[in-house]
């Protein structure tokens, strides 16, 4: 059983306390409500509410008023998206990719990326696949 929370929802509020905690951790409870009051207009009860519910759900950990990310920014990202695709699209990258570009067209440099990105997948499973080769061959020869 995984110990991260696959089904953590933020809503824009939380996203926006989320943002300030990953740009500033690890941080104080004092600095966590000092740039809560700057930048979202919130009391500090509602600072302490908000801390407390993503606290709750496996986001953040509070140690001796000491606040840091148990899945950071890039992670938590990760998680949200696997989600998103399982959900909407039965865990199929070909069918979210051919949803997200319906209708627009890319660039070049954003088709460069995404081919990249693609091809270092396929050189991770194909090196797997030639490792499991190898060793079926080497079973085979015993």
């Amino acid at each position: 059983m995984s110990l991260i929370n696959t089904e953590i929802r933020l809503g824009a509020a939380e996203n926006a306390f989320a943002q300030i905690v990953w740009d500033h951790e690890p941080l104080s409870t004092g600095e966590l409500i000092r740039l809560c009051k700057e930048n979202l207009n919130w009391a500090r009860s509602t600072t302490y509410t908000v801390l407390r519910r993503l606290c709750d759900k496996g986001l953040f950990r509070l140690d001796d008023g000491c606040v840091s990310a148990v899945l950071d920014r890039e992670a938590f990202k990760a998680v949200q998206s696997e989600a998103f695709m399982a959900e909407t699209f039965e865990g199929s990258l070909p069918a979210f990719i051919a949803a997200f570009t319906a209708g627009k067209k890319l660039n070049a440099q954003e088709a460069d990326e995404i081919r990249r990105l693609i091809d270092a997948c396929v050189e991770d499973d194909s090196a797997q696949h030639d490792a499991s080769l190898k060793e079926a061959e080497q079973g085979g020869t015993k």
